[in-house]
């Protein structure tokens, strides 16, 4: 099935993608982004604020282990990430439905940059301090009856359409 070792996945070259949570509260969303991470080579996963970080049997009961495989890091507050993030030359990208947010369909990345995206509380969504720090906002389009999706969906969304245009 050309799967990777956990070995050969620490030696593969990465998207330049990393995943910041910003207090979710879902162990089960937190498992299923690392598996998505993992399926796409994300660099890293950054948990902040009250996400809780592996081990954990219900980040890995999602995870299957990808909790393993890809490299994470916890801050206290999101804020302090998005610094560092921006330190290090990312382009941090809020997913959001905010005020002069760009479409997803229309996002269009430059494969010389390295881009941080932020995924916010199940209810809260991404914190307004937050938002207001990044480099931009992404939106998913909707066009049902309801205008938010479950965060992992997000995730996975997001993570491929970036993987799509970067890899």
């Amino acid at each position: 099935m050309n799967r990777l070792t956990v070995e050969e996945f620490k030696e593969e070259k990465k998207t330049p993608l990393v995943v910041v949570l910003d207090n979710v509260r879902s162990l089960h969303n937190v498992g299923s982004v690392f598996r998505t991470a993992d399926a796409f080579l994300v660099e890293s996963v950054y948990l902040c604020g009250i996400t809780c970080t592996p081990p954990h049997a219900e980040i890995h009961k999602t995870a299957l282990g990808a909790e393993n495989t890809v490299e994470w890091k916890h801050y206290e507050d999101t804020l302090l990430a998005v610094a560092d993030l921006k330190l290090e030359g990312y382009t941090v990208l809020a997913i959001e439905q905010a005020k002069g947010s760009a479409m997803l369909t229309h996002l269009q990345l430059d494969k010389t940059q390295k881009y941080a995206v932020i995924l916010g509380n199940e209810v809260k969504g991404v914190q307004q301090t937050v938002v207001d720090v990044c480099d931009g906002c992404i939106e998913i389009p909707q066009f049902g009856t309801k205008h938010s999706l479950n965060v992992s969906v997000t995730g996975g969304i997001i993570i491929w359409e970036l993987f799509k245009q970067l890899h």
